[in-house]
């Protein structure tokens, strides 16, 4: 493969900070056009303290993001609760605030294939989650026999683009999305119009695009950065 096989390449990013997507699309030679439409705010849902409080009476504690994870982290610590994550790199934010391992993180990282990880198990779960979150793992539990609470850890707020970044987005190769939250904050910000290549992390991003409009060209076989950025890869770059 070519070392750099982004070279000459525009991909935009929308996340609310630049991280690890950002920094290995520049490694593969891309021109990354950082515009975060989300910023993370507060919850302001009453529940969330109360059920943090009562924590040790569920017996799943389930996070969908590293915000959630860092927001109930320290909670955990403090129960035996079982912890269950969605992926990697947020149950590794999960066990380095609650002071030990994960319980359960599914082999691909879906809310779909997180609830069908856990669907040996039966019992109380608490659900830790963003505004935005859409019924898919909450849904999946129930059809699994547990009694589900979901509450809001965290909020995604729309950032509106000023109309330089619009024309910058716009004029880019690519665009990677992370999230469903995301989509939804472009379809938001900007409408159904896109780069040429629309690539999404996983179907759950996918499908949240498809619901607003948005085409996406490209779906990561591997649903994690390491697999949208080879997707982008495989996008432009198919000689490579």
């Amino acid at each position: 493969m070519a070392q750099r096989p982004l070279s000459g390449r525009c991909i935009v990013t929308t996340r609310d900070r630049r991280g690890r997507l950002d920094s290995q699309l520049a490694t593969a030679g891309a021109d990354v056009v950082h515009v975060p439409l989300i910023s993370i705010e507060p919850s302001t849902d009453h529940r969330l303290a109360d059920a943090l409080a009562d924590v040790g009476s569920y017996d799943w504690l389930v996070v969908t993001s590293q915000h959630g994870a860092r927001r109930v982290g320290n909670a955990a610590a403090r129960h035996s609760v079982r912890l269950a994550a969605v992926g990697s790199r947020t149950a590794a934010v999960l066990e380095r605030l609650a002071g030990r391992s994960v319980d359960v993180v599914p082999e691909r990282q879906t809310a779909t294939h997180l609830a069908a990880a856990m669907g040996v198990h039966r019992g109380r779960v608490l659900v830790a989650q963003s505004d935005r979150a859409d019924t898919t793992l909450v849904d999946g539990l129930a059809d699994h026999g547990f009694d589900v609470e979901a509450v809001t850890a965290y909020r995604n707020e729309l950032r509106i683009p000023t109309w330089q970044e619009r024309r910058a987005v716009l004029s880019a190769d690519a665009v990677a999305f992370a999230s469903g939250s995301a989509v939804e904050a472009w379809a938001d910000a900007i409408g159904a119009e896109t780069p040429p290549v629309v690539a999404a992390m996983g179907p759950t991003t996918s499908a949240a695009a498809d619901a607003r409009g948005l085409k996406v060209t490209h779906v990561a076989a591997d649903h994690d950065v390491e697999g949208l950025v080879a997707v982008v890869i495989a996008a432009l770059a198919p000689s490579s």
